[in-house]
């Protein structure tokens, strides 16, 4: 099918439908994402994200499928039960890569992150993010992940930008401090939670600032393309005007996303209607 999903907005979406705050059923959400892998924005989105505790009941909702489900799997059931959640994905699952926290907040994330490390010497296939709280040992946990990739490891940074709580919001110049710290490690990231708007608001019931992310998105071009300091990256996180992150977006549209990986979200049409309202995204007429 045509498509007129530019380079730069390719796979920057993951689908995190089973999560809060959409928390659809399993059966809904892969029936949901066998429509979006249809769609005329399917380049725009990439795997359906999965619990752990739920990859089990995956194979049941796959019969007379033809091709392996694409997945995301989500460790909500700690490190040491991902070996076994691997090794019973099932022929019709296609596991693409794995995301979890290697540390609470506080905790030195050093021996969850050389525990995940082991695990993916042994699934080259498989891409790995090591989720790190943004706090006590995250610039070491950076070296670490850095290091490893430098050797080979298929494996990358997450960090929580949103949250049931608010001291899981960073604030601009914090987030734009880890932005430009995975820029001077040439290490890629992933986000996740709160980033289901383009530009940064106030949620109306909770009262928490939500990231944008056009506002990350703009962020991490000026932060690797510009080489801009964190203060003038945490001005592009916090405003909440769309034009200078419309403009400075839309000069690398037809270039591949630096560094940032994309984020998971639990809807995919409002961000795609938010491209779709500020210009940067149109439905071809044959599509």
């Amino acid at each position: 099918m045509s498509t007129q999903v530019p380079v730069l907005l390719r796979g920057l979406i993951d689908d995190a439908a089973v999560f809060p705050p959409g928390n659809a059923p399993l059966p809904d959400a892969v029936r949901a994402h066998a429509d979006h892998r249809r769609s005329w924005y399917a380049e725009m989105v990439g795997p359906l994200l999965v619990p752990a505790s739920s990859a089990r009941s995956l194979p049941s909702l796959l019969d007379g499928r033809t091709e392996p489900l694409e997945i995301g799997l989500v460790g909500d059931t700690g490190l040491t039960a991902l070996p076994a959640t691997v090794a019973g994905a099932g022929a019709q699952i296609s596991v693409r890569q794995i995301e979890i926290a290697v540390a609470k907040r506080g905790e030195d994330p050093q021996p969850g992150l050389e525990y995940l490390l082991g695990l993916f010497a042994g699934w080259p296939q498989i891409s790995g993010y090591a989720e790190i709280p943004l706090t006590f040992g995250l610039l070491a946990a950076l070296d670490r992940l850095a290091e490893a990739r430098a050797g080979g490891a298929a494996v990358a940074a997450k960090f929580r930008t949103g949250g049931l709580a608010a001291e899981l919001f960073p604030s601009p110049i914090e987030l734009a401090a880890v932005i430009c710290a995975c820029r001077d490690r040439n290490l890629p990231f992933k986000l996740t939670a709160g980033l289901h708007h383009a530009i940064r608001h106030a949620d109306p019931e909770t009262g928490f600032v939500h990231h944008g992310f056009l506002g990350v998105l703009a962020a991490t071009i000026a932060a690797v393309h510009d080489n801009a300091e964190a203060a003038d990256v945490a001005e592009l996180l916090a405003t909440t005007d769309p034009v200078p992150l419309v403009e400075t977006v839309r000069r690398q549209m037809d270039e591949p996303r630096p560094l940032w990986v994309g984020f998971g979200s639990c809807s995919i049409l409002e961000p795609l209607d938010d491209l779709a309202r500020l210009g940067l995204l149109y439905k071809e007429a044959a599509a």
